[in-house]
């Protein structure tokens, strides 16, 4: 197969997946909800302080990220197992590793647009000025965004086909994301403390390192776990 052609195949599943999105609309609303329940209850929790809802930004909106992102990676492969639709997909000439990538753009595109109206949330219920760093904040949320999410697809694939796939996923993915995790929040602890370069730069470069290790890790891996 050509390159084109894996990419239109990649393309293909990608678009189908956010179609079926954007007619049924209910999983972003669900998972809009529960960010949204996240934030304010986090909120009550550490009081009126301005102090130390600033601190607490960093880390609170990355967890936020973390348990509703979870939700729309359920539903990655549910509609095609439902329908009896993977193996057919399976099928479709050309590589495997198109249908993770697919789906990982999908995965992608659904957790990006959920951050667009979670974090400017955040940063009114927070009090958190981002003004001088916004371009540097963006970058690091789509790193650490890539990271979670490749992750978060490629398990969802691991556990599709188990019924207890929804307590199944959690535990496989959680341990794996830690390091992804752990770099997110000091990259963006460390942006919005004031601290342009230095320190954040070099979780940045994490980052970067965890994302290129873990996206080759599963479009190699992802072939025999789809086909188990």
């Amino acid at each position: 197969m050509s390159v084109r052609s894996e990419a239109g195949r990649v393309a293909a599943v990608a678009w189908k997946d956010l179609t079926a999105e954007r007619r049924s609309k209910a999983n972003f609303n669900a998972v809009l909800f529960l960010a949204a329940l996240m934030l304010l209850m986090f909120g009550f929790a550490l009081g009126p302080d301005t102090a130390t809802l600033r601190t607490a930004a960093a880390g609170i909106v990355w967890l936020t990220v973390l348990f509703s992102g979870t939700l729309a990676f359920h539903r990655s492969y549910q509609v095609e197992l439902e329908r009896g639709a993977l193996e057919t997909l399976l099928l479709y000439p050309g590589g495997r590793s198109s249908i993770f990538l697919g789906k990982l753009l999908a995965n992608l595109a659904f957790v990006l647009l959920v951050e667009a109206v979670l974090i400017p949330l955040a940063t009114v219920l927070y009090d958190v000025p981002v003004g001088r760093v916004t371009w540097m904040l963006a970058v690091v949320v789509f790193l650490g965004t890539f990271g979670f999410v490749t992750l978060g697809t490629f398990y969802a694939s691991m556990a599709s086909r188990s019924r207890a796939r929804e307590v199944l996923l959690p535990l496989l993915l959680f341990p794996m994301l830690v390091p992804v995790l752990v770099a997110a929040v000091e990259a963006t602890a460390a942006l919005l403390g004031g601290d342009l370069m230095a320190e954040s730069g070099r979780w940045v470069r994490l980052l970067v390192a965890f994302d290129v290790i873990f996206l080759g890790a599963a479009i190699v891996a992802f072939g025999a776990v789809i086909e188990e």
